[in-house]
């Protein structure tokens, strides 16, 4: 699973191919002993869990990187590589 980005000791991470779990465009956020599934769509949690504050900055993240993570989705349903995205 490519990482596209890591901020503030968060990795982000886009499986390829992985519309089967979730089925909606999300990433999956790491933090610590932490992992979550976020939606690209509107930043609410699929799955697992993250502290608040970490959440938030990812949150935060994914508004100002939307259209770069929508064009990543479909890289990584295509089977290809995503692009990295700059941190916060």
């Amino acid at each position: 699973m490519p990482i596209i980005s890591m901020f503030y000791g968060i990795l982000i991470r886009m499986y390829l191919l992985d519309n089967q779990h979730h089925n909606l465009p999300h990433i999956h956020a790491r933090y610590a002993e932490y992992e979550a599934s976020i939606s690209i769509l509107d930043g609410e949690v699929l799955a697992g869990e993250l502290p608040r504050k970490q959440l938030r900055i990812v949150q935060a993240w994914i508004e100002l990187h939307t259209d770069e993570l929508r064009v990543n989705w479909e890289l990584a349903m295509n089977g290809q590589l995503p692009y990295k995205i700059d941190p916060l």
